[in-house]
């Protein structure tokens, strides 16, 4: 049965929900309705309800390697450049979007080759205010390019993030959320894949109270190709949410997701529960023969206190594919791994560590800046050394 939504809206799949530019357009969320049924509404200070302290301007700030064929400048909102990849599709999204002044537009010329990372740097403006934001990446047929997307810094932040890749064209996205511990955030991220363009979407959050990331992914022609992938490492009190769409809209497409993260928490505390959220959806449309879709959640549990909740989607409108599945864990350590460990000599703290770390290798190899990789990896083992027995 098809869903009811505000001004008669109805959908009856994940692909078809309400997205609008205009907050009015969504009710207030609930804590009983589904897309927000994990997160605790108390926490994200207003962003959902229009209780938020003042709005002010984001720092956001673009370096563009020497040489680059790629530009940075400031777009009206309205700009048909800023809103192709689609609305927002939750409230606080379209909240973000209605409050904000203007976007910020990264664009990489046509059958350019930027070797060296884009990077855009967003900064929290700290306690007492507000910042809204809108990040669009726009290449042009045949162009390639890195972008390194990071999210510094303390405060209050809501964003709708835009990838548009043109025909031929290539991007790789390392969207690095290492706030500091009393930030919240919230962000859409929408991408509109064009006719066999690629996109790499790697995603890590190890910083923030709070953190909510939503990418929707569209292809926009056939032969399009996308790999999602992400790291989280979620301590005491953290709250962080991953909740990902796919839409196959066009024939002889490709997906693949791969998130992994751990988890950690101190009964001892006056925190709340240490809590991560993963929801993934993948939607293949009538129209979308050919689709050769996968994705994957894995989940350690690492201590009391903390809970993983890990939901895999899968809807299907045409038989006609070349594959498509999914699979989510939710556990503790591999008693089998540990102790073929051990058994070698190792003590066990450092065998726990050891686990971890070869846990989320998997997807961290896959970012192709070594430095980032190299930062990456020294996060887990920082957060390694908290770890108990």
């Amino acid at each position: 049965m098809a869903e009811t939504l505000k001004n008669a809206t109805t959908h009856n799949n994940k692909g078809d929900v309400l997205t609008s530019f205009n907050v009015e357009d969504f009710e207030v969320p609930r804590g009983k309705d589904e897309e927000w049924r994990f997160i605790s509404l108390r926490r994200l200070r207003g962003l959902h309800n229009g209780s938020f302290s003042p709005a002010v301007a984001p720092d956001i700030a673009v370096e563009i390697p020497d040489g680059a064929q790629a530009s940075s400048r400031s777009i009206a909102k309205d700009d048909a450049r800023a809103t192709r990849a689609g609305a927002p599709s939750d409230r606080v999204g379209a909240q973000a979007w209605t409050s904000m002044e203007e976007a910020t537009l990264v664009s990489f010329a046509k059958d350019s080759a930027t070797t060296e990372p884009v990077t855009i740097t967003v900064t929290g403006k700290g306690e007492g205010v507000t910042s809204f934001g809108a990040v669009v990446v726009e290449l042009e047929q045949g162009a390639e390019a890195t972008v390194a997307l990071n999210y510094r810094g303390s405060g209050t932040h809501a964003d709708n993030v835009q990838f548009v890749l043109g025909a031929n064209s290539r991007l790789t996205v390392i969207v690095d959320a290492d706030w500091e511990d009393d930030a919240v955030h919230l962000s859409n991220q929408s991408a509109l894949v064009g006719r066999d363009a690629v996109l790499r979407h790697n995603v890590a959050v190890f910083g923030g109270e709070v953190v909510r990331l939503v990418p929707r992914v569209k292809f926009e022609d056939q032969g399009g190709d996308a790999e999602m992938l992400g790291v989280y490492f979620a301590d005491d009190g953290q709250y962080f949410e991953n909740r990902l769409l796919v839409d196959h809209a066009q024939p002889n497409c490709r997906s693949n997701v791969l998130y992994k993260g751990a988890l950690q928490g101190d009964p001892g505390t006056s925190k709340p529960d240490t809590r991560t959220t993963w929801v993934g959806d993948v939607l293949i449309r009538a129209n979308a023969q050919g689709t050769d879709t996968y994705e994957t959640n894995r989940n350690l549990v690492l201590s009391e206190a903390a809970r993983a909740d890990a939901i895999p989607n899968l809807e299907i409108e045409t038989g006609e594919i070349a594959g498509a599945g999914h699979a989510a864990t939710v556990g503790r350590f591999d008693d089998e791994q540990l102790f073929y460990l051990m058994s070698r000599g190792i003590p066990e703290a450092e065998a726990r560590r050891l686990i971890i770390r070869g846990f989320f290798t998997e997807v961290i190899n896959h970012i192709p800046v070594e430095g980032i990789r190299e930062e990456l990896e020294s996060r887990v083992v920082n957060e390694l050394e908290r770890v108990t027995a």
